[in-house]
């Protein structure tokens, strides 16, 4: 097993340099071996084969694209907070930005990725930040005082912090935490409580408990103009959550919505107060299919529809403080819009004129009202601009970076296709393709999201155009069933024991594969991520006579032992989706269903890729499944990473995984 880390700029500038003998005649046993690329310190490499230094070279452009995150606007000053990877750096850290194109003032500069902050919302002397360690997503929140860039602990690092909304009439904010796993035994480690808590930042020896509620799925939406109370979302799953109200003198809850003992249940999150306190804004797919935004009146208890016009989910609401303006991003078959609203007459706006893409996020400055706005597409990663409060003059505010030699205009949109699965229900997905000079039926990489319940998105591709621009390979990412953003019927369609449905919906995808002119059936390779991961081993060893090989990343292997080792403030999450293991019957089959069970029948190449501090899928779930397909004598390459979690978040690791990728590709797809 190598561990050995090189520096990869003096090994490709040695391997530019010419070479004063190279007209020398010289035997072949003298000529000196091809140079290759070791895994850095961190990185754990095993079955995979050398990376060749040209490898590298070759790629290193699509490695290096930088983009700008909306965080936060300032509490008074008309500047912005922003996440982004600066030049030469390893992970995402907090800017500042102060006007429209200004250059990016780095405010952290840590080790550990730093991507969620709220400032101070007063005067904005100070930040309040997240940050988890290696990976393990245990985040601990710190003040950063901006005047002398001195870092305050502010919170128990035996549990998981988040910050939630600060208060209106001082500057104290409410956060919320669960007992991580190590602090906890027996049945408290079973069934966890979430606590919230006031903090004053300035002095955090200052905190005040409000309140502790059951489970770990409560998320704070508002807090009241008088500060006495705290509209919540009490999250069940993908199809069921609820709203209550919290008392913050008295710690007493109460569900709104739906009315206790309800037929009506469904999904309820809480946007906000509006102005006055009179009403709460409430996203809910109560009246239909998809998630609307209603008005729920206190005192009469009645919702009142807002965007019932618009057949598909609102994803994010933001509500002006000056109660005049909400801003919502809806999903619109994969691709994000943004659409306004009068808070007053709850009649949509004319739509804003912003660029072709994808919105990600948006914020309303709490003084003027101006909305910043998050997008990406094929052309480019993040970027930030404005629009006034009446959604006119798009304004940039940041330029993403990319490599010298990628013209990232001519990338192309990726067109939705569709396909009748085994039941005949329809599936839909992204289609990517390569430019028309690759001719003939072009490979496949069948890309699956996790989740289950996310869903496959228009916008940047990233490091993966270099499939498409280089190598010829088609992306197609489907949106099996299960997945949001098609009602919430289809959403269910993959709950306990119809979870081999989705995997049919691939299968059937294979099939409308054959029937492609461009794209070539015989040569197909899945990937996936997280629940992504279990949906490639599960192709792989449902049709692999059908595939060239499969990628697994940080992947689901064993359903009864991921539920046993994820994290416990997630674990009665993911039995709602996946079943509940204690159940004899349940565990019968979700054991049945485990790739683990199946591993013999994984007999092409695997490239298993993994985080040693995941907290939601545990490393031990690809190290299982390492094993098993390895004792079948099939290939299996594994990486590691000691420093990561769910997921590769520094650039270093990323990149090697990205090299491996394409090495595997080259392998499987283009031999």
């Amino acid at each position: 097993m190598l561990r050995l880390a090189l520096l990869l700029p003096l090994l490709l500038a040695a391997c530019a340099a010419p070479n004063p003998d190279a007209d020398a005649p010289r035997s072949a046993a003298a000529a000196e071996p091809p140079a290759v690329v070791a895994p850095n310190a961190n990185l754990v490499a095993q079955g995979i084969p050398p990376i060749p230094a040209a490898l590298v070279a070759e790629v290193a452009r699509y490695t290096d694209f930088r983009g700008h995150n909306f965080v936060e606007w300032h509490p008074q000053r008309r500047e912005l907070l922003v996440s982004h990877r600066k030049a030469g750096a390893s992970t995402l850290q907090l800017f500042r930005v102060a006007a429209p194109l200004a250059e990016p003032e780095a405010l952290t500069d840590a080790a550990e990725p730093v991507r969620r902050a709220t400032w101070e919302p007063r005067r904005g002397d100070y930040l309040v930040f997240a940050r988890g360690n290696g990976g393990d997503e245990a985040d601990q929140l710190y003040r950063l005082d901006l005047a002398t860039r001195n870092v305050t602990l502010l919170t128990d690092p035996s549990r998981r912090h988040g910050f939630e909304t600060w208060l209106n009439r001082s500057s104290q904010l409410l956060t919320s935490s669960v007992p991580l796993d190590r602090s906890t035994q027996g049945s408290a480690r079973e069934q966890p409580r979430q606590t919230f808590t006031l903090i004053d930042p300035a002095e955090p020896t200052r905190q005040r408990r409000v309140g502790e509620l059951p489970g770990a799925g409560w998320d704070v939406g508002g807090i009241s103009a008088d500060d006495r109370q705290a509209v919540l979302t009490r999250y069940l799953s993908a199809n069921e959550s609820q709203v209550w109200l919290l008392d913050l003198a008295s710690g007493r809850s109460t569900q709104l919505l739906p009315a206790p003992g309800s037929k009506d249940k469904g999904v309820y999150f809480a946007a906000g107060f509006e102005r006055g306190d009179r009403a709460l804004w409430v996203l809910s797919d109560r009246g239909g299919e998809f998630r609307q935004i209603y008005r729920y009146e206190l005192r009469r208890k009645t919702l009142q529809p807002v965007s019932a016009h618009i057949p598909w989910d609102v994803d994010q609401l933001a509500v002006a403080k000056d109660g005049k303006l909400l801003a919502a991003r809806i999903n619109v078959d994969g691709r994000e819009e943004l659409r306004l609203f009068d808070a007053r007459t709850l009649k949509e706006r004319p739509a804003p004129a912003l660029p072709a893409g994808s919105v990600r996020a948006i914020g309303l400055h709490p003084a003027s009202g101006e909305i910043a706005v998050a997008m990406d597409g094929a052309s480019g990663p993040s970027t930030v601009l404005t629009l006034d409060a009446a959604g006119r003059g798009a304004i940039a505010w940041t330029r993403a970076g990319a490599a010298p030699g990628v013209d990232t205009q001519a990338f192309a949109d990726a067109s939705i296709v569709r396909w009748k699965s085994f039941d005949g229900r329809s599936i839909s997905g992204l289609l990517h393709l390569p430019p028309q000079r690759f001719t003939g039926p072009r490979p496949v990489l069948i890309d699956i999201h996790g989740g289950p319940e996310a869903q496959a998105r228009v916008g940047f591709m990233g490091r993966d155009n270099h499939f498409l621009q280089d190598l010829g390979i088609a992306i197609v990412q489907p949106n099996v069933r299960g997945s949001s953003g098609y009602g919430k019927t289809f959403l269910a369609l993959d709950n306990g024991t119809k979870r081999e449905d989705a995997v049919k919906d691939i299968g059937a995808l294979l099939d409308w594969i054959a029937t492609q002119p461009r794209l070539d059936a015989s040569r197909v390779v899945v990937r996936g991520g997280s629940y992504g991961g279990y949906m490639s081993l599960a192709v792989a060893a449902t049709y692999p006579e059908r595939i060239a090989g499969a990628i697994d990343v940080v992947g689901i292997s064993n359903f009864v032992t991921f539920l046993r080792n994820t994290e416990s403030y997630r674990r009665d999450l993911r039995r709602v989706e996946y079943g509940d293991e204690r159940d004899e019957a349940m565990r019968s089959f979700l054991e049945r269903i485990s790739p683990t069970s199946h591993a013999a029948r994984i007999v092409k190449p695997l490239f298993v890729v993994q985080g040693r501090n995941d907290p939601r899928v545990p490393y031990t779930e690809a190290e299982q499944i390492v094993e098993k397909v390895r004792a079948n004598g099939t290939p299996v390459w594994y990486l590691r990473a000691e420093n990561e979690g769910h997921g590769f978040q520094r650039k270093e690791n990323a990149d090697f995984q990205f090299w491996a990728t394409t090495l595997f590709l080259r392998q499987t797809l283009l031999r």
